[in-house]
């Protein structure tokens, strides 16, 4: 055989080649660029396994000790499923039972010895758990046929365990639900049903087909392999798209949709595949075509990394990466290039609200409610004038305002923006506001400029586009938004008059239950239909089942919607990894507290120190903490509001900081009561109602980001009088020390 192959890796290989020594891992890098190049069988010598042509071991080089196990699924396309020392080759081969699911269609392959020996370890008096199912049963679901036997013995909770760790995935993930109480139908349809393929179109011999439905990569060019082994077990989430991902990426969408799920589901890598097999799909260019947004700068850097890694310089190449309020900076910059104002947080702008007050000598009104009433309202719905506030809906705001009162509030809010006009001044929803009404203004001449198009039979008018000085274009074909439960209304409109209305134009991803900013909107009032065009994502591949456990019940009590004027639920979110229970533990001071996160690090010696990161409420706590781990002789870095200054020590930083990013440790302290929520909060449960519930809300759903950016290890510590929000979790005093 001569000529180039194609070579994949699937999920199992990686995690067995991960483990490898380092000499054999460069065999094995130096294997997949040499094989895919030419994989003729004098440079690799090779051995057929079972006689049916399928399974092979090739040598990763003449003089190797190793061999790669291989799956020929056509002339020149290989599956690696395993490296083998070749002592070990034959004996495991024996024992392997592979073959396609016929109810995902997936490729699947069992070790049999590591299966017999789960059996082999069951008490035999005991009652088995999944008997009442049945085999029949049990094989309409997608278990793996060569387990069926084993599974129908099962009598411990260990056993079910041992079991989902050799066991296929989609195999695991139904027999956890399972163990967790769910019945039959509801894993049909919540755990199979999503990755069910319709028998007629099943073939039982068609290998390339099955591996396109399996966790397996291609591998495309020198460097991939080596960056897939290198990111290890905390990466490989990122790499394999589970078959209903995988569906999500090449579906096509009549119009905009919309992907969520709870943390660690890969909303985040659906966007960025999907990003990628948009910019397939274009023609040769040179444009940007593609948007790829997000609500911050630090996450628009981690996504344009992870594309190059995912795409390469190509896709890269064709795609406008930027986080949102940058590219409202764009549009408005390009309207007024001499603005020189200086940009201010929302902190600033409500002291700006409360001096404005004194100086009026204005006692009808609040700082707080005018400062959210002219973001969440004025700005957000890009109010143009007073008669448009009159008549806007303030959903969601709590107090009602009659026309007497939305005039008072109009004429401060007017008072508000020319004393930062004199200023100079200007805040970052000003310019979404301003960007979002610009870019309405420049969609309403293009659409009007067609109207007059189609008025001509199609044809261009070149004397009123030459005196425009540009032919109007859109500026997107495609936008992808990451994080989309942080987008204000302002952002959403600018966004929805970049894009034509059309197939495939916007897809965002997101979850309301990590919303951090109180940005409620309603997608379909702003013009990004989705109504149809809505899935969620509810297996986590981050965080083990005892981690999301707890996060979970930290939300117990609160409602979310969905985006677009429902609610939003996690029912269904679940994770197939394991183990131990958070660590919950109280102190008398933050002063002990310091000592006992030094303590948890220590304990947690085995975890490298930039994997494990401590968050807080206050960036005085993230100091304290610091300045208390040196004394430890734990090296930390706080991280800023621009990132980490470095990738040094231990992680630190407020909770907002954590957003996006994972650690294989977490440690959140401080979670005390006055902190956790701020006591701030609780003086609006009598005047604002609303207000107060979405405050609470706001301040769990930190807390539960927090929570689930662990992968491994989680521990929450508190000072005095432990936060409400920790109730669920069976914490009620302050002296408390739960670890295993």
């Amino acid at each position: 055989m001569t000529g180039g192959a194609t070579l994949r890796l699937f999920e199992k290989a990686e995690r067995e080649i991960e483990a490898l020594d380092a000499k054999t891992l460069e065999e094995v890098y130096r294997f997949q660029r040499d094989f895919r190049r030419n994989p003729h069988e004098g440079l690799f010598p090779r051995e057929e396994l079972r006689g049916d042509g399928r399974l092979w071991a090739v040598a990763l080089s003449p003089d190797s000790d190793h061999r790669a196990l291989l799956v020929r699924l056509a002339e020149n396309d290989w599956l690696l499923i395993s490296v083998k020392h070749r002592d070990e080759v034959r004996e495991y081969a024996d024992r392997l039972a592979y073959g396609i699911n016929q109810v995902t269609g997936a490729i699947e392959y069992v070790d049999l010895h590591k299966a017999g020996a789960v059996e082999a370890a069951q008490p035999a008096a005991d009652k088995p758990l999944f008997a009442e199912l049945g085999k029949e049963r049990l094989a309409k679901l997608g278990v793996a046929e060569p387990l069926i036997p084993i599974i129908l013995k099962l009598t411990t909770d260990d056993e079910v365990r041992a079991l989902a760790e050799i066991a296929p995935r989609h195999t695991r993930e139904v027999l956890l639900r399972l163990r967790d109480g769910l019945s039959y139908e509801k894993v049909k349809e919540q755990v199979t049903k999503p990755v069910e393929v319709e028998q007629d179109t099943l073939d039982p011999d068609d290998w390339q087909s099955a591996a396109g439905r399996s966790q397996a990569v291609v591998i495309t060019d020198d460097e991939s392999l080596q960056s897939i082994i290198e990111e290890g077990n905390f990466g490989r989430w990122k790499v394999f798209l589970h078959p209903t991902q995988e569906k999500l990426v090449r579906r096509e969408f009549s119009g905009a949709a919309r992907v969520s799920g709870g943390p660690g589901t890969g909303k985040t890598i659906v966007a960025l595949h999907r990003v990628k097999h948009l910019v397939d799909r274009l023609g040769p260019g040179h444009t940007k075509p593609v948007l790829l947004t997000t609500f911050n700068k630090n996450l628009a850097a981690d996504l344009r990394a992870r594309l190059l890694s995912l795409g390469g310089p190509e896709t890269v190449a064709r795609v406008d990466i930027v986080h949102v309020d940058q590219l409202a900076t764009r549009v408005v910059r390009e309207s007024d290039p001499g603005n020189t104002k200086r940009r201010i947080e929302e902190a600033q702008a409500l002291r700006e609200w409360r001096a404005l007050l004194v100086e009026a000598g204005e006692h009808r009104w609040d700082a707080e409610f005018l400062s959210d009433e002219w973001n969440q309202v004025i700005l957000g719905q890009a109010v143009r004038t007073r008669s448009d506030y009159f008549q806007v809906r303030r959903a969601g705001r709590g107090r009602t305002l009659n026309r007497a009162e939305r005039a008072q509030v109009w004429q401060l809010a007017e008072r508000f923006t020319q004393r930062l006009e004199l200023k100079g001044l200007e805040t970052h929803r000003q310019v979404a506001e301003r960007g979002a009404r610009l870019e309405m203004d420049r969609k309403e001449k293009i659409d009007k400029r067609q109207r007059e198009r189609d008025e001509r039979g199609g044809l261009a008018n070149v004397h009123v586009e030459s005196g425009s000085g540009a032919f109007l274009r859109y500026r997107y074909r495609h936008i992808v938004v990451d994080e989309a439960q942080d987008l204000s209304a302002a952002h959403w409109k600018m966004l929805r008059a970049m894009v034509p209305v059309g197939a495939n134009d916007v897809f965002l991803v997101g979850d309301t239950h990590q919303r951090i900013y109180d940005n409620q909107v309603t997608l379909g009032s702003l013009g990004i239909n989705i109504r149809g065009r809505s899935s969620r994502l509810t297996l986590s591949y981050r965080t083990t089942r005892e981690i999301l456990r707890d996060a979970t019940r930290v939300l117990e009590g609160a409602e979310y919607d969905d985006l677009d004027g429902d609610k939003d639920s996690l029912d269904g979110y679940r994770s197939v990894l394991h183990g131990g229970r958070p660590v919950l533990r109280g102190t008398h001071s933050w002063d002990e507290e310091l000592d006992a996160i030094a303590q948890q690090l220590r304990g947690w010696h085995t975890i490298p120190r930039e994997s494990v990161a401590v968050c807080v409420p206050t960036n005085d706590m993230a100091s304290d903490v610091e300045r208390r781990l040196a004394r430890h002789g734990i090296t930390s870095t706080v991280m800023t509001r621009d990132g980490l200054p470095r990738n040094e020590g231990v992680h630190i930083g407020t909770m907002y900081r954590f957003k996006g990013l994972e650690y294989q440790g977490m440690i959140i302290a401080g979670v005390s009561e006055g902190l956790v929520p701020r006591s701030s909060v609780d003086a609006w449960e009598h005047t604002d109602r609303l207000r107060h519930q979405r405050e609470l809300q706001r301040a769990r759903s930190l807390l539960f980001v927090a929570a689930t950016r662990a992968r491994d290890a989680l521990a929450i510590f508190w000072h005095g009088e432990p936060s409400r929000f920790l109730a669920p979790l069976g914490v009620t005093d302050a002296p408390l020390d739960v670890t295993e």
